[in-house]
């Protein structure tokens, strides 16, 4: 209703200003206010880590050749659980990365120690062993949220997970990755092997990014609430479409439709660009059984329950580590009994 004058006096008119705060005690954030600039986003790169010292080498290594500003970027790790010396060496290539004359210097670094209490074996076949799939999964998706909590700030953007045994990557795939402009997007995850002719070949790594199939939608439908599937197993025959066999062979088709998107249901998370306001409005990585799925493919589900948009690129490779865990997923053509056994 209008104001009405009082003794005669008109009421006065309140106009908005900007809220001045000149408390130290008092913190003012606007979120509104975030705007995108490119090459100058803040990112916050985040690192979970357990038992990695001997990757850290190369995965600063190629860090520091990012070309995206890296005064703009600020990292954090998670160590959990580890058996080797992956904090002490953490820290050594922190601070030589860090030190004020360094070229390759980031905006700013954090180590997180947090032990959850696991014990899984770290074996290529115990890790991987379906008997192990549920636990490992919570367990990742657990570290991933008391990381992204510690560590998450209201000027970053974007979140950029990025795995500890990636071997090679685009120096550019930041800004690639940008470009998409999408709420969370995932690369193609390959790796090379040297076949027993002494030839290189490209092996399919990352089955934890698809499209979901009928098949898997039935299955889903008749298992506990609280069974965690997981791809690749022959208990588990989903018959899902995924990213991995989307690439184009000929490198020619490949380069030719680089930055070509799909649509996705589930993600794995070698290298995974996310939207700062994601994370903010809820979405982790779930713990637990989520649409029976945990961790990343539990996230992307989330993600998508929320209304948000995942998407995948086909023919960008990022390369991870070769961990000789499946002969199946070598190039050529798909064959009965891919899965792991």
């Amino acid at each position: 209703m209008p104001l009405r004058p009082w003794r005669g006096v008109q009421a006065p008119t309140y106009l908005p200003r900007p809220l001045i705060v000149e408390s130290p005690t008092i913190d003012y954030i606007n979120l509104d206010n975030a705007s995108y600039t490119r090459g100058q986003d803040r990112i916050l790169i985040l690192t979970p880590l357990r038992d990695a010292a001997a990757y850290l080498d190369t995965y600063f290594r190629l860090l520091s050749e990012l070309t995206y500003l890296h005064q703009s970027i600020d990292l954090a790790f998670l160590v959990g659980d580890s058996k080797d010396d992956t904090v002490q060496v953490l820290r050594d290539e922190i601070k030589r990365l860090q030190t004020p004359s360094g070229l390759s210097r980031f905006h700013s670094a954090t180590i997180i120690e947090k032990d959850f209490g696991n014990d899984l074996p770290q074996t290529v076949e115990e890790r991987h062993s379906l008997q192990a799939q549920a636990t490992r999964r919570k367990g990742i998706g657990r570290a991933r949220n008391y990381l992204l909590y510690a560590t998450l700030q209201p000027e970053h953007r974007w979140v950029y997970w990025r795995d500890v045994d990636i071997v090679e990557n685009p120096v550019t795939v930041i800004e690639d990755l940008i470009k998409h402009n999408r709420d969370v997007i995932v690369p193609n995850i390959f790796f090379h092997r040297t076949g027993k002719d002494g030839k290189e070949i490209e092996g399919r790594y990352d089955y934890n990014s698809w499209q979901e199939s009928w098949r898997g939608r039935r299955l889903r439908s008749r298992l506990s609430k609280d069974t965690i599937l997981a791809e690749g197993y022959k208990e588990y025959r989903t018959h899902r479409t995924y990213l991995n066999w989307m690439a184009h062979d000929n490198h020619k088709k490949r380069a030719k439709h680089l930055h070509d998107e799909v649509a996705l249901d589930g993600i794995g998370g070698v290298n995974i660009l996310v939207k700062a306001d994601v994370h903010r409005a809820g979405i982790n990585f779930p713990c637990y059984a989520f649409e029976n799925q945990a961790d990343t493919e539990g996230f992307a589900a989330m993600a998508k329950r929320a209304g948000y948009g995942v998407y995948g690129l086909p023919n960008y490779i990022v390369w991870h580590v070769d961990t000789q865990e499946m002969e199946g997923n070598l190039k050529g053509k798909k064959k009965k009994g891919d899965e792991k056994e």
